[in-house]
Protein backbone atom coordinates (compact mmCIF):
# COMPACT_ATOMS: atom_id res chain seq x y z
CA UNK A 1 0.00 0.00 0.00
CA UNK A 2 1.11 3.45 -1.15
CA UNK A 3 2.18 5.85 1.02
CA UNK A 4 0.28 9.18 1.01
CA UNK A 5 0.62 11.24 3.10
CA UNK A 6 3.67 13.66 4.10
CA UNK A 7 4.38 12.30 6.93
CA UNK A 8 7.45 12.52 8.87
CA UNK A 9 6.99 8.71 10.43
CA UNK A 10 8.54 5.49 8.59
CA UNK A 11 7.89 3.29 11.26
CA UNK A 12 5.83 2.72 14.54
CA UNK A 13 6.52 1.18 17.83
CA UNK A 14 3.64 -1.18 19.33
CA UNK A 15 3.30 -0.77 23.05
CA UNK A 16 2.03 -4.16 23.02
CA UNK A 17 -0.26 -5.82 25.89
CA UNK A 18 2.04 -5.32 28.64
CA UNK A 19 5.48 -3.63 29.09
CA UNK A 20 6.72 -6.30 31.82
CA UNK A 21 9.53 -8.37 31.02
CA UNK A 22 8.09 -11.07 32.70
CA UNK A 23 5.31 -11.35 30.82
CA UNK A 24 6.61 -11.87 27.60
CA UNK A 25 7.23 -15.63 27.37
CA UNK A 26 4.38 -16.67 29.31
CA UNK A 27 2.23 -14.18 26.98
CA UNK A 28 4.05 -16.12 24.06
CA UNK A 29 3.35 -19.05 25.18
CA UNK A 30 -0.65 -18.42 25.52
CA UNK A 31 -0.89 -16.64 22.27
CA UNK A 32 0.88 -19.21 20.62
CA UNK A 33 -1.55 -21.80 22.05
CA UNK A 34 -5.05 -19.62 20.94
CA UNK A 35 -3.46 -19.13 17.75
CA UNK A 36 -2.88 -23.15 16.74
CA UNK A 37 -6.32 -23.39 18.50
CA UNK A 38 -7.80 -20.77 15.91
CA UNK A 39 -6.06 -22.04 13.04
CA UNK A 40 -6.93 -25.87 13.40
CA UNK A 41 -10.72 -25.59 14.05
CA UNK A 42 -11.71 -22.81 11.74
CA UNK A 43 -9.33 -24.65 8.95
CA UNK A 44 -11.18 -27.77 10.24
CA UNK A 45 -14.86 -26.18 10.45
CA UNK A 46 -14.09 -25.38 6.90
CA UNK A 47 -12.48 -28.69 5.22
CA UNK A 48 -15.67 -30.67 7.12
CA UNK A 49 -18.50 -28.19 5.68
CA UNK A 50 -16.50 -28.67 2.11
CA UNK A 51 -16.91 -32.78 2.88
CA UNK A 52 -19.60 -33.25 4.27
CA UNK A 53 -22.33 -33.54 1.86
CA UNK A 54 -25.11 -33.24 4.79
CA UNK A 55 -23.66 -29.42 5.72
CA UNK A 56 -24.11 -28.91 2.28
CA UNK A 57 -27.31 -25.81 3.96
CA UNK A 58 -27.37 -22.35 4.18
CA UNK A 59 -26.53 -22.12 7.80
CA UNK A 60 -23.53 -23.99 7.49
CA UNK A 61 -22.42 -22.12 4.10
CA UNK A 62 -22.69 -19.02 6.20
CA UNK A 63 -20.53 -20.94 9.12
CA UNK A 64 -17.61 -21.54 6.50
CA UNK A 65 -17.62 -18.07 5.85
CA UNK A 66 -17.28 -17.24 9.41
CA UNK A 67 -15.02 -19.57 9.59
CA UNK A 68 -12.99 -17.67 6.85
CA UNK A 69 -13.44 -14.61 8.26
CA UNK A 70 -11.94 -15.59 11.68
CA UNK A 71 -9.16 -17.42 10.21
CA UNK A 72 -7.72 -14.16 8.19
CA UNK A 73 -8.55 -11.70 10.76
CA UNK A 74 -6.72 -13.33 13.90
CA UNK A 75 -3.94 -14.46 11.26
CA UNK A 76 -3.15 -10.68 10.14
CA UNK A 77 -2.81 -9.77 13.96
CA UNK A 78 -1.51 -12.75 16.37
CA UNK A 79 1.63 -13.74 14.02
CA UNK A 80 3.04 -10.30 14.11
CA UNK A 81 1.93 -10.18 17.47
CA UNK A 82 3.83 -13.35 18.71
CA UNK A 83 6.85 -11.78 17.01
CA UNK A 84 7.00 -8.57 18.84
CA UNK A 85 6.33 -10.64 22.23
CA UNK A 86 9.97 -12.08 21.50
CA UNK A 87 11.34 -8.90 19.97
CA UNK A 88 13.67 -6.22 21.54
CA UNK A 89 11.38 -3.22 20.22
CA UNK A 90 7.88 -4.09 18.15
CA UNK A 91 8.61 -1.91 15.28
CA UNK A 92 6.26 -2.00 12.28
CA UNK A 93 6.71 -0.04 9.43
CA UNK A 94 4.29 2.34 8.03
CA UNK A 95 3.39 0.63 5.14
CA UNK A 96 2.96 -2.69 6.76
CA UNK A 97 0.69 -0.52 9.56
CA UNK A 98 -1.60 0.48 7.06
CA UNK A 99 -1.69 -2.69 5.61
CA UNK A 100 -3.04 -4.19 8.64
CA UNK A 101 -5.44 -1.65 9.48
CA UNK A 102 -7.18 -2.10 5.82
CA UNK A 103 -7.08 -6.06 6.63
CA UNK A 104 -8.29 -5.94 10.07
CA UNK A 105 -11.34 -3.53 9.30
CA UNK A 106 -12.38 -5.32 6.19
CA UNK A 107 -12.76 -8.61 8.28
CA UNK A 108 -13.74 -7.33 11.42
CA UNK A 109 -16.76 -5.14 9.81
CA UNK A 110 -17.42 -8.76 7.49
CA UNK A 111 -17.97 -10.71 10.67
CA UNK A 112 -20.46 -8.17 12.18
CA UNK A 113 -22.68 -8.18 8.84
CA UNK A 114 -21.93 -12.04 8.63
CA UNK A 115 -23.27 -12.80 12.02
CA UNK A 116 -26.57 -10.73 11.07
CA UNK A 117 -26.79 -13.10 8.01
CA UNK A 118 -27.00 -15.80 10.19
CA UNK A 119 -29.48 -14.65 11.81
CA UNK A 120 -31.49 -14.24 9.26
CA UNK A 121 -30.61 -17.49 8.17
CA UNK A 122 -32.42 -18.73 11.24
CA UNK A 123 -35.12 -16.80 11.46
CA UNK A 124 -36.27 -17.87 8.07
CA UNK A 125 -35.66 -21.70 8.80
CA UNK A 126 -37.81 -21.62 12.05
CA UNK A 127 -40.24 -18.75 11.20
CA UNK A 128 -41.22 -19.80 7.63
CA UNK A 129 -39.35 -23.68 7.05
CA UNK A 130 -41.87 -24.52 4.15
CA UNK A 131 -40.42 -21.59 2.22
CA UNK A 132 -36.78 -22.10 3.93
CA UNK A 133 -35.33 -23.62 0.31
CA UNK A 134 -36.71 -21.19 -2.15
CA UNK A 135 -36.41 -18.05 0.27
CA UNK A 136 -32.30 -18.89 1.00
CA UNK A 137 -31.60 -20.53 -2.66
CA UNK A 138 -28.04 -21.07 -3.43
CA UNK A 139 -28.19 -17.64 -5.47
CA UNK A 140 -29.39 -15.63 -2.67
CA UNK A 141 -27.22 -16.86 -0.41
CA UNK A 142 -23.91 -16.42 -2.45
CA UNK A 143 -25.64 -12.67 -3.11
CA UNK A 144 -25.67 -11.99 0.44
CA UNK A 145 -22.49 -12.92 1.33
CA UNK A 146 -21.05 -11.06 -1.86
CA UNK A 147 -23.17 -7.97 0.00
CA UNK A 148 -21.08 -8.43 3.08
CA UNK A 149 -17.78 -8.09 1.31
CA UNK A 150 -18.71 -5.73 -0.77
CA UNK A 151 -20.03 -3.45 2.39
CA UNK A 152 -16.41 -4.77 4.30
CA UNK A 153 -13.98 -3.64 1.76
CA UNK A 154 -16.05 -0.01 1.15
CA UNK A 155 -15.53 0.64 5.05
CA UNK A 156 -11.89 -0.66 5.11
CA UNK A 157 -10.97 1.57 1.84
CA UNK A 158 -12.70 4.67 3.90
CA UNK A 159 -11.03 4.36 6.65
CA UNK A 160 -7.71 4.02 4.88
CA UNK A 161 -7.85 6.69 2.73
CA UNK A 162 -8.52 8.91 5.77
CA UNK A 163 -6.01 6.88 7.64
CA UNK A 164 -3.70 8.05 4.90
CA UNK A 165 -4.09 11.77 4.51
CA UNK A 166 -3.40 12.27 8.00
CA UNK A 167 0.52 13.32 9.30
CA UNK A 168 2.23 11.80 11.58
CA UNK A 169 5.35 14.03 12.41
CA UNK A 170 6.81 12.66 15.74
CA UNK A 171 5.07 10.52 17.97
CA UNK A 172 5.20 7.40 16.94
CA UNK A 173 4.28 4.86 19.43
CA UNK A 174 0.90 2.97 18.97
CA UNK A 175 -0.73 2.22 22.57
CA UNK A 176 -2.05 -0.82 21.19
CA UNK A 177 -0.71 -4.94 20.00
CA UNK A 178 -1.84 -4.24 16.31
CA UNK A 179 -2.32 -1.01 14.38
CA UNK A 180 -6.03 0.09 14.86
CA UNK A 181 -7.90 3.14 14.43
CA UNK A 182 -8.01 4.78 18.04
CA UNK A 183 -4.79 4.04 19.06
CA UNK A 184 -3.56 5.58 15.35
CA UNK A 185 -5.69 8.28 15.80
CA UNK A 186 -4.22 9.90 18.81
CA UNK A 187 -0.87 10.35 17.44
CA UNK A 188 -1.43 12.26 14.44
CA UNK A 189 0.01 15.95 14.15
CA UNK A 190 -2.78 17.32 11.84
CA UNK A 191 -6.62 17.58 12.45
CA UNK A 192 -8.31 14.19 12.73
CA UNK A 193 -11.72 16.07 13.16
CA UNK A 194 -13.17 14.09 9.70
CA UNK A 195 -11.38 10.54 10.95
CA UNK A 196 -13.08 10.71 14.01
CA UNK A 197 -16.37 11.54 12.13
CA UNK A 198 -15.85 8.66 10.17
CA UNK A 199 -15.40 6.05 12.71
CA UNK A 200 -17.76 7.01 14.60
CA UNK A 201 -20.52 7.01 11.51
CA UNK A 202 -19.31 3.64 10.19
CA UNK A 203 -19.12 2.48 13.70
CA UNK A 204 -22.52 3.02 14.19
CA UNK A 205 -23.73 1.47 10.82
CA UNK A 206 -21.54 -1.42 11.04
CA UNK A 207 -22.12 -2.56 14.86
CA UNK A 208 -26.06 -0.92 15.22
CA UNK A 209 -27.29 -1.86 11.72
CA UNK A 210 -26.39 -5.96 12.43
CA UNK A 211 -27.15 -5.53 15.86
CA UNK A 212 -30.82 -4.49 15.64
CA UNK A 213 -31.43 -7.10 12.30
CA UNK A 214 -30.17 -9.89 14.97
CA UNK A 215 -32.71 -8.67 17.99
CA UNK A 216 -35.49 -8.17 15.16
CA UNK A 217 -34.77 -11.83 14.14
CA UNK A 218 -34.80 -13.01 17.33
CA UNK A 219 -37.94 -11.24 18.50
CA UNK A 220 -39.48 -13.01 15.78
CA UNK A 221 -38.03 -16.69 16.40
CA UNK A 222 -38.57 -16.61 19.71
CA UNK A 223 -42.21 -15.81 19.29
CA UNK A 224 -42.66 -18.80 16.75
CA UNK A 225 -40.69 -20.53 19.62
CA UNK A 226 -43.02 -19.90 21.98
CA UNK A 227 -46.18 -20.81 19.71
CA UNK A 228 -44.63 -24.73 19.36
CA UNK A 229 -46.87 -27.07 20.86
CA UNK A 230 -44.39 -29.89 22.12
CA UNK A 231 -41.41 -29.03 24.53
CA UNK A 232 -38.88 -30.88 22.23
CA UNK A 233 -39.99 -29.11 19.12
CA UNK A 234 -39.00 -26.00 21.34
CA UNK A 235 -35.72 -27.27 22.75
CA UNK A 236 -35.05 -28.34 18.74
CA UNK A 237 -35.38 -24.37 18.04
CA UNK A 238 -33.74 -23.57 20.58
CA UNK A 239 -30.77 -25.49 20.21
CA UNK A 240 -30.30 -24.54 16.32
CA UNK A 241 -29.73 -20.88 17.64
CA UNK A 242 -27.78 -21.21 21.15
CA UNK A 243 -24.31 -21.28 19.37
CA UNK A 244 -25.14 -18.21 17.13
CA UNK A 245 -26.41 -16.35 20.09
CA UNK A 246 -22.84 -17.18 22.24
CA UNK A 247 -20.79 -15.93 19.69
CA UNK A 248 -22.88 -12.65 18.78
CA UNK A 249 -22.84 -11.70 22.05
CA UNK A 250 -19.08 -11.97 22.90
CA UNK A 251 -17.93 -10.25 19.65
CA UNK A 252 -20.89 -7.18 19.65
CA UNK A 253 -20.12 -6.66 23.65
CA UNK A 254 -16.57 -6.23 23.11
CA UNK A 255 -16.59 -4.67 19.70
CA UNK A 256 -19.16 -1.92 21.07
CA UNK A 257 -17.15 -1.33 23.81
CA UNK A 258 -14.27 -0.32 22.03
CA UNK A 259 -15.68 1.12 19.32
CA UNK A 260 -19.28 3.52 20.34
CA UNK A 261 -17.56 5.92 22.09
CA UNK A 262 -16.14 8.69 21.77
CA UNK A 263 -11.88 8.46 21.72
CA UNK A 264 -11.73 10.96 24.41
CA UNK A 265 -13.60 8.75 26.61
CA UNK A 266 -12.30 5.67 25.89
CA UNK A 267 -9.14 4.40 27.47
CA UNK A 268 -6.62 2.48 25.30
CA UNK A 269 -5.36 0.57 28.67
CA UNK A 270 -9.19 -0.94 28.85
CA UNK A 271 -9.37 -0.85 24.63
CA UNK A 272 -6.84 -3.55 24.56
CA UNK A 273 -8.35 -5.62 27.13
CA UNK A 274 -11.89 -5.65 25.46
CA UNK A 275 -10.01 -5.57 21.64
CA UNK A 276 -8.75 -9.00 22.83
CA UNK A 277 -11.85 -10.44 22.92
CA UNK A 278 -13.16 -9.64 19.36
CA UNK A 279 -9.61 -10.21 17.46
CA UNK A 280 -8.29 -13.05 19.54
CA UNK A 281 -10.75 -15.19 21.82
CA UNK A 282 -14.30 -14.51 19.50
CA UNK A 283 -12.05 -16.46 16.46
CA UNK A 284 -10.67 -19.19 18.63
CA UNK A 285 -14.29 -19.64 20.08
CA UNK A 286 -16.60 -19.73 17.05
CA UNK A 287 -15.88 -23.17 15.83
CA UNK A 288 -15.81 -24.33 18.89
CA UNK A 289 -18.81 -22.86 20.03
CA UNK A 290 -20.32 -24.28 17.02
CA UNK A 291 -18.86 -27.75 16.85
CA UNK A 292 -19.33 -28.50 20.25
CA UNK A 293 -22.98 -27.33 21.06
CA UNK A 294 -24.37 -28.87 17.13
CA UNK A 295 -25.29 -31.87 16.76
CA UNK A 296 -24.92 -32.22 12.83
CA UNK A 297 -21.49 -30.94 13.13
CA UNK A 298 -20.80 -33.60 15.70
CA UNK A 299 -22.53 -36.44 13.10
CA UNK A 300 -20.74 -34.95 9.93
CA UNK A 301 -17.13 -35.22 12.26
CA UNK A 302 -17.44 -38.77 13.36
CA UNK A 303 -18.68 -40.07 9.59
CA UNK A 304 -15.56 -37.94 8.09
CA UNK A 305 -13.01 -39.18 10.81
CA UNK A 306 -14.43 -42.83 10.45
CA UNK A 307 -14.34 -42.32 5.88
CA UNK A 308 -10.47 -41.39 6.85
CA UNK A 309 -9.94 -43.93 9.40
CA UNK A 310 -11.22 -47.02 6.87
CA UNK A 311 -9.70 -45.69 3.42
Amino acid sequence: MLKGNLSEVTEFILAGLTNKPELQVPLFLLFLGIYVITVVGNLGMITLILFSSQLHTPMYFFLSSLSFIDLCQSTVIIPKMLVNFLAAKNIISYPECMTQLYIFITFAIAECHMLAVMAYDRYVAICNPLLYNVVMSYQVCSWMTFGVYTIALIGATTHTVCMLKVDFCKANVINHYFCDLFPLLELPCSDTFINEVVVLCFSVFNIFIPTLTILSSYIFIIASIIRIKSTEGRSKAFSTCSSHISAVAIFFGSLAFMYLQPSSVSSMDQGKVSSVFYTIVVPMLNPLIYSLRNKDVKVALNKFLERKIFL
